[in-house]
């Protein structure tokens, strides 16, 4: 095995010369609710000892990681931003409990960008922090649940004919934070994992990474590559590559995959995706999303 865990994003073969990097969860399919609300937050609330405010605890975690900006980042800054908003809550203060700090977790977000268990792993074994060590048993539960829960989802309607009509004609790569076990468990049961030659999860690094390594512009045109997702970081990875975004909005997924099939991904082939049309799907996919919780707004 490579000791480089990025070495398949670079050696990512080229085929043709348009590139199209698909989100999974939320996006290709509908489990971003069943996962946070079934597998991350019930285990987030047990190892992190939130039981004495657990509905304001499920309500920040769902906030952040399902209805905010934040929608689809990566579960180690997201849980602990779900954190940060706890603790400012009055009926969290009121009660007079201390919600974690976890330094430890903190410092390893800011200095590591390979944010995934494997990484997390080596460094509990490495250092003993109580943090780190928490966050593990967490995240190793988390990814048991997922498997044990998360099974018969199939892909939004229109993700299959969509994938036969890039076939061929783009390089097809999942770009995703999710661990790359459970990605291929689902892009596999469902018959998609054929349509596309890598399947990135966050062992591999940050989205930003997946686009700039395997899609670099050594590669491909900047207009030629194109990221399709349902959270803003999808578009902060696009952005940050100076590539094309399409994005798939939350709570209209249906329907922003048929407008990719009719009519996004003939002009990204045919070159007229770029400017007043991508701008227009991205002002109506920013207009879903708010930053700021609805218990934080003005009375």
């Amino acid at each position: 095995m490579s000791q480089d865990p990025q070495a398949a994003l670079r050696a990512f073969p080229k085929t043709t010369d348009f590139f199209i990097g698909i989100d999974s969860d939320g996006c290709a399919f509908d489990t971003m609710e069943v996962k946070h609300k079934e597998c991350f937050i019930p285990a987030f609330i047990k190892h992190f000892h939130l039981a004495a405010v657990a509905k304001y605890a499920r309500e920040s975690c769902e906030f952040v990681n399902l209805y905010s900006k934040d929608r689809g980042a990566n579960r180690f800054p997201a849980y602990v931003k779900a954190l940060d908003l706890l603790a400012e809550r009055a009926e969290v203060q009121r009660r007079g409990f201390r919600v974690p700090p976890l330094p430890g977790l903190r410092d390893w977000i800011k200095r590591e960008t390979k944010l995934g268990n494997p990484v997390l792993k080596a460094e509990v074994e490495k250092t003993g922090d109580p943090d780190l060590t928490r966050t593990y048993a967490w995240s190793v539960e988390v990814n048991e649940n997922v498997e044990a829960i998360v099974k018969d989802v199939p892909p939004f309607p229109l993700v299959r004919e969509s994938l036969n009509e890039m076939i061929g004609r783009a390089d097809i790569m999942v770009v995703s934070a999710t661990p790359g076990d459970a990605l291929k468990r689902e892009w596999d049961e469902h018959g998609l994992a054929q349509y596309v030659g890598l399947i990135a999860g966050q062992e591999l690094g940050s989205k930003k990474e997946h686009l700039a390594l395997a899609a670099s512009p050594e590669k491909y045109a900047r207009d030629h590559v194109m990221m399709i997702g349902d959270a803003p970081g999808d578009r902060a990875a696009a952005v940050a590559n100076d590539v094309l975004f399409f994005p798939i909005n939350p709570g209209h997924e249906e329907e922003s995959w048929r407008r990719l099939y009719e009519e996004a991904l003939p002009r990204f082939f045919n070159g007229t995706y770029q400017g007043a049309y991508m701008d227009e799907q991205v002002a109506r996919f920013e207009a879903l999303l708010p930053a700021s919780p609805p218990w934080s707004a003005p009375q």
